[in-house]
Parts: C-alpha cells; structure tokens; sequence
C-alpha cells in the first residue's frame, strides 16, 4: 500500500507558508532563527517528508503566530502521519476522496449546499445504491456495494460522542427529483426530517420561488476546523473535485454560505416543504 500524503501534511505545509510570509522572512532568514537549514524550513512548508513538532513550534513562536495558531498548526504536526479508517482502501481510491474522507473525519462543523442530490452523510443506503447505479460507467455489483458500505461508514461521523456541526442547504430539486423509485424516495425524504431534529444538524431547504442564488454555479463544503485559517472549501465537478485554500477563496464561499442560509427556509418550514414533497410521492 502506497504512503499518501494526508490532508493533515497538506495544511500543515500551507499554515507554515503563511505564517512565514505574514512575517515577511525568507526561507533562510527563518531556519537561522530556530537553527535548522533553509531546506528544512522548505520541506516543512511541502506535502512531503517528516517533520519535528518541536520545530514547528519553534517557527510558530517566531512567526509571532496565536496560541491558537501554534496549538492547531502543532497538532497537525504531531498527527502528519496518521491515517485513517479507510486507509485499507487507499490504494482503491482516488487522492481526492483520501483528502475528502481525512477532512470529513476531522472537522469540526460541515456546511453543505447541495444543488442536485442529498449530502452524502444524510443519504440512505438504498438511495446511494441507486446513484451509483445511474454512473454514466456501469459498476459491477461488487465495485457499487464496496462504494455503498463506504459512504455508509463515513457517516458514523454523525453518531460520534462529540459529533461536527453539520449544516445543510439543500436545493428544492433536491427533494424533487425521484433518486430510486417512490419507496426509496419515500425513505430518503423521511431520513431528511429525521435529520432535522437532531441537535446537530441543521437543514434547510432553498425553494424554487427564491429564483436566482448565488450559489448556483454548483454544490460545495466548507469543513470547519478548531482553527478558521485551517478550513478548506470542497467543490465537486463531474470531471474532478477541488479543495480551496487560500484566504480569498474561503471568504468568497463562506460569504455565499451566509447568503443562501438568508435565503432558505427556516428548519421548521424546510420540513413542513419536506413532508408535502414526501406526501405527493
């Protein structure tokens, strides 16, 4: 089984960047401060290659970074190497849903809008199965239960003693369009109300009348961290998936996070559209 790089190395790399260029050091200037070379100081800002926590810690100081900086950006240093649950999967899954899957595992709070299906931790089994059925490349049984038993596993995030925050904007499609057949459907939307009343989920739904959002290029996540300057934005293509980074796409899409929640029903009528959608099947 091939080492990847985990999500975990992936921010530390790119906290340590930032907070080196907020100072406005060059690589050099920064190993000379702490006594480790302008290589090391290099390697530490990549994907790659083992790291001292001690050091970092060190460079934090120097970097002049918050306690909570220096805790957040410590931790990641302490766990880069760790992998999760699905690690036996590895070698048969591709990078992004490694990335996807040791974000969804760490986050603290979720918010989802999703314009097309349900979020993958509310969806059922059968409802699940039914979408990788419609896969525009026909899975064999085997490959489509092996997806299945992984999506349902990922959600036992929700179940956890100190589960994340999930918030979900669903669009009103989502609720219209039949995934399966009616009993499916029936089931799915059922699994949706139930979800709205637990203490930490939140969910809503965007109805058609709002017209035009500004989100309707796409569904996406912004994974939550302890640490907002560690939050990463997860958008989904049908070609391929992103993970934004960067300060200036993080406020864009939280922004557009806090405009769709304005926009869409409060929980009580998100339910109430939810159980007529349900009704009419």
């Amino acid at each position: 089984m091939s080492l990847r790089t985990t999500t975990r190395r992936r921010q530390l790399g790119s906290m340590m960047r930032k907070l080196r260029a907020s100072k406005g050091l060059t690589l050099e200037e920064a190993g000379h401060l702490v006594g480790v070379s302008k290589a090391t100081v290099s390697r530490y800002e990549t994907q790659a290659g083992p790291v001292r926590w001690v050091v970092i810690d060190a460079l934090c100081r120097e970097y002049g970074a918050s306690d909570l900086e220096r805790n957040a950006v410590v931790g990641l240093a302490k766990d880069a190497k760790q992998q999760g649950w699905w690690s036996s999967f590895s070698d048969a899954i591709p990078e992004s849903m490694n990335l996807l899957l040791t974000l969804e595992d760490e986050a603290v709070r979720e918010d989802h809008f999703s314009c097309v299906y349900v979020p993958g931790l509310l969806q059922t089994r059968a409802y699940n199965t039914a979408l990788q059925r419609a896969n525009e490349v026909p899975l064999e049984t085997a490959e489509i239960e092996r997806l299945v038993d992984i999506r349902m596993r990922r959600q036992e995030i929700l179940t956890r003693p100190a589960p994340p925050h999930l918030w979900a904007i669903i669009d009103e499609s989502v609720i219209r369009r039949a995934v399966g057949s009616p009993a499916v459907m029936k089931e799915q939307l059922g699994r949706l109300l139930d979800a709205n009343e637990s203490p930490h989920i939140t969910l809503q739904v965007l109805p058609f009348s709002k017209g035009a959002h500004c989100a309707a290029l796409g569904s996406f996540v912004v994974f939550g961290s302890k640490e907002p300057s560690l939050d990463v934005v997860y958008v989904d293509f049908h070609t391929g998936s992103l993970f934004l980074e960067k300060d200036e796409e993080l406020d864009r899409y939280r922004l557009a996070f806090q405009y769709l929640r304005a926009q869409a029903l409060d929980m009580e009528s998100s339910s109430s559209m939810i159980h007529r959608a349900r009704k009419e099947l």
